[in-house]
């Protein structure tokens, strides 16, 4: 029963749409209706800008972190059930009961969970996905390069199998979240986060 109530609200707690909170409380905005239509950190950053973003990108996490908590916070349960109740925050983030069951596509989120169940490898995780959003100016690539190369971390340096198995399901579900930029990505029409490498090269194409 306890577990039950614990997924029960961790999936209340991922589902808080913080881009449409944020957009709408102080900027007047739905992020829904602007950019990509997406309520995570991408779309607030390019339609609202990087002080948005940033504050739903650590809201977001937040989420990730605080639901997972619950089982080693209320109850002293091993560790192992953070994964667990972690997972039900992501589904929250991507399915919303709030916005009628739509969402995110759950980097962050997942980013909370990792966070909750070891803040080191966190740590790793994050300097790996700012490398590789710095060099391609492209949060959907770096999502989709990080989220394998956590996974192969985990199998081979942590040596953690549940970890291991639960990164190498959310890597699948990254991938799956992320077929409309994949479409964009092959035809050249992804857009680019204004900072980076990829950002730089494509302004001096630009000029040209």
């Amino acid at each position: 029963m306890k577990i039950l109530i614990m997924l029960i609200v961790a999936y209340l707690i991922g589902s808080i749409p913080s881009g449409v909170i944020i957009g709408k409380l102080f900027f007047q905005t739905d992020i829904r209706l602007a950019g990509s239509g997406n309520i995570g950190t991408t779309n607030t950053y390019r339609v609202l800008g990087p002080t948005a973003g940033t504050i739903v990108m650590a809201m977001d996490i937040l989420k990730g972190t605080i639901a997972a908590l619950q089982p080693t916070l209320l109850f002293h349960m091993a560790n192992r059930y953070t994964l667990l109740i972690g997972l039900a925050a992501i589904l929250g983030h991507t399915f919303s009961i709030y916005i009628g069951f739509k969402g995110g596509k759950a980097v962050a989120t997942s980013a909370g969970i990792l966070l909750a169940y070891n803040w080191e490898f966190f740590l790793i995780a994050s300097v790996i996905m700012f490398i590789l959003v710095y060099t391609t100016s492209m949060v959907s690539v770096a999502s989709m390069t990080a989220f394998p190369i956590v996974t192969l971390i985990a199998i081979f340096y942590y040596q953690d199998w549940l970890l291991s198995v639960v990164a190498l399901v959310l890597t699948c579900f990254i991938f799956y979240r992320h077929r409309s930029n994949i479409a964009r990505i092959k035809n050249g029409t992804e857009s680019l986060v204004h900072f980076g490498i990829g950002w730089r090269r494509q302004q001096r194409t630009n000029r040209k």
